[in-house]
């Protein structure tokens, strides 16, 4: 019998050509010089001094690699750096600028675990791996963007832009990754079990239920199949509840894990959907492209990506729709919300399964213990009018093949100036998050990839939050909410209260959106900055309710200290934070100047 392939074993590595991969680790080289300056992982020394641009020189500690570039600092330590200027010496000889070479050379000051390094190692190569695929077999340039949908959109965008390690899908094998990853895949079907309600638990928002749900996800003909298929081997359709699952986590994870479940027919495979779907950037998340009016579906998916092995827990899947129809409630009914026309993506739905035997051996928190969840989310489309469009908020920094920046596209096809623009945007992204933290102390993970941006005429009008009952706390632990939301409750410091506001806005979106429009436009860091510290100031103007908490929690503060997202993946590249307290106890970028603090008292503002 042949081993059937579905492609030539030199296909999968066609992308990495020596120019590619030349080209790929320049850039690649060229974000670890930044972002682990800013981290401060590293410490570039001043050579001199030319044309505005400060020439650097770093060193490893046993002098045998110096590496040289340009670079210009800008606000919150951001090091713009000229890629093409980038060179490497070894040994006193010109060498080729090499990322795994770098990582190998600075493994000391990156502080990492010798027992972590090889698999952080293999992470960076994937992600340079998934670079060299978008280099080589191309992406849309800025200009077709503009008038790209959604997915397409989604499928362009390459990853966080602080995280080195931040493409790495550690378990995907090459074929997996031309099948699945979201800049490579074509629409595919999911794979369907039965759970025994034994051990199948279904949990959902007060007005859906499991019924309902599979009515909307399966037409009447599959679903008639499925029963068959369990009448055929002797099983009552009504004991068991039914789940899609990620077609890599059946064949690599659930049909070994959950070997004795299937043989006892308390886990039963159906086969593939009808419908086709395609991942999201969070790369378990899958659109329907088959049925876009159906739900969004995420799935267990135990890979290493980014920081964590992305199962989904059994206990947060039972009580995420709950929590989503609260947080639900609660922004739908503020006035000030709706007429920022704020909302968030309600995770409706959800069907877990756990490994009775895995669960009672294993007391501690573990991937083996997430391994088989369905999460179903509403679709955007539903939230749309007439002539709008959606686009990730990643797509804000998105970088083309040629090098152009989308942004200043977007901007200049809206026919607004840069300040207009920026305003617009503020507005319906930072200002519904002020509102959230000064009336509720409530906060979001509200980074590029988790917020969704409703377009029109190439014009921010509104924003839409997802990912909401993993990655929200409140802060305040006297608030009354409904005991489904208890776990939110994250009890912290004064002073760490405002941390994921500068951490997640100002540092990992606004610093980059501000270098993007100093490299690509002439619009200054200076101008950029008090267009937020306005809106922030128009915000606490216009709520004077909630004087006490600017005072107590000031966003003017002359410094601040974000988290460090790289040293926090150097130190666990298997969990990032502990999630029971997750703002307690992290590395820092160390101190900055807060780049809104000489706005405090300006005339703009009186």
């Amino acid at each position: 019998m042949k081993f059937p392939i579905a492609i030539a074993p030199e296909a999968s590595v066609a992308h990495l050509s020596p120019g590619t991969w030349q080209r790929v680790n320049r850039l690649h080289l060229r974000k670890i010089l930044a972002e682990f300056a800013h981290e401060r992982i590293i410490t570039p020394e001043l050579t001199g001094q030319e044309d505005g641009w400060g020439r650097y020189r770093l060193s490893s500690r046993n002098g045998h690699t110096v590496y040289h570039f340009r670079a210009r600092i800008l606000v919150l330590n951001h090091w713009y750096i000229d890629t093409a200027s980038i060179s490497r010496e070894y040994l006193g000889e010109t060498a080729t600028p090499d990322v795994m070479a770098f990582i190998s050379e600075f493994r000391e000051d990156m502080g990492i675990a010798e027992s972590m390094l090889p698999v952080y190692m293999e992470e960076v190569s994937s992600t340079l791996c998934g670079a060299a695929y978008m280099q080589h077999y191309g992406k849309p340039s800025v200009k077709v963007l503009l008038k790209a949908d959604y997915q397409q959109i989604e499928g362009t965008m390459t990853g966080h832009p602080r995280f080195i390690a931040n493409n790495g899908r550690i378990g995907f094998d090459a074929e997996d990754y031309r099948r699945y990853a979201p800049e490579a895949a074509q629409p595919f079907p999911l794979v369907w079990l039965a759970g025994h309600k034994d051990e199948a638990v279904f949990s959902g928002i007060s007005t859906l239920t499991y019924e309902q749900v599979i009515r909307q996800e399966l037409d009447e003909e599959t679903r008639a199949d499925f029963d068959a298929q369990l009448e055929a081997k002797g099983l009552q359709p009504g004991d068991y509840l039914l789940l899609p699952v990620h077609p890599w986590q059946w064949f690599n994870k659930l049909s070994n894990i959950f070997a004795s479940d299937i043989a006892g027919d308390r886990l039963v495979c159906l086969g593939y959907s009808k419908d086709n779907y395609l991942p999201q950037q969070s790369i378990r998340t899958f659109y329907n492209t088959s049925r876009p009016e159906r739900f969004y579906v995420k799935t267990a998916l135990a890979i290493l990506n980014m920081g964590y092995v992305r199962g989904l827990s059994p206990y947060f899947m039972k009580t995420n729709p709950g929590i989503n129809e609260w947080l639900h409630n609660l922004t739908g009914d503020d006035a000030y919300l709706q007429q920022k026309g704020f909302c968030i993506l309600r995770e409706v739905a959800s069907v877990s399964f756990a490994h009775r035997l895995l669960n009672a051996a294993i007391p501690e928190d573990s991937p083996y213990k997430k391994m088989l969840a369905c999460l179903w989310r509403e679709s955007p489309g539903s939230k749309l009018k007439p002539g709008q469009q959606l686009m990730t908020m990643a797509a804000l920094l998105h970088i083309d093949n040629d090098g152009a920046a989308f942004l200043p596209e977007l901007i200049r096809a809206s026919g607004l100036d840069t300040a207009s623009w920026l305003k617009r945007y503020l507005e319906c992204y930072f200002s519904p998050l002020l509102h959230c933290f000064y009336k509720w102390d409530l906060v979001f993970m509200p980074h590029g990839e988790n917020l969704i941006l409703v377009i029109e005429d190439h014009v921010p009008v509104r924003a839409i939050m997802k990912d909401i009952g993993e990655e929200i706390s409140l802060l305040n632990p006297d608030m009354e909410v409904p005991e489904v939301a208890l776990r939110l409750i994250v009890p912290v410091t004064d002073e760490a209260r405002t941390l994921p506001l500068f951490t997640q806005v100002f540092d990992s979106i606004l610093r980059f959106i501000s270098a993007i429009l100093v490299a690509h436009t002439d619009f200054s860091e200076t101008a950029f900055w008090s267009l937020v510290a306005a809106c922030i100031r128009d915000y606490q103007k216009a709520h004077p309710e909630y004087e006490a908490a600017y005072q107590r929690f000031d966003l003017f503060v002359p410094h601040i200290r974000p988290d460090a997202l790289n040293k926090l993946q150097l130190s666990n590249n298997r969990q990032l934070r502990n999630r029971a307290n997750p703002f307690m106890d992290l590395a820092t970028v160390g101190l900055l100047d807060n780049p809104v603090a000489a706005f405090r008292d300006h005339p703009v503002f009186s």
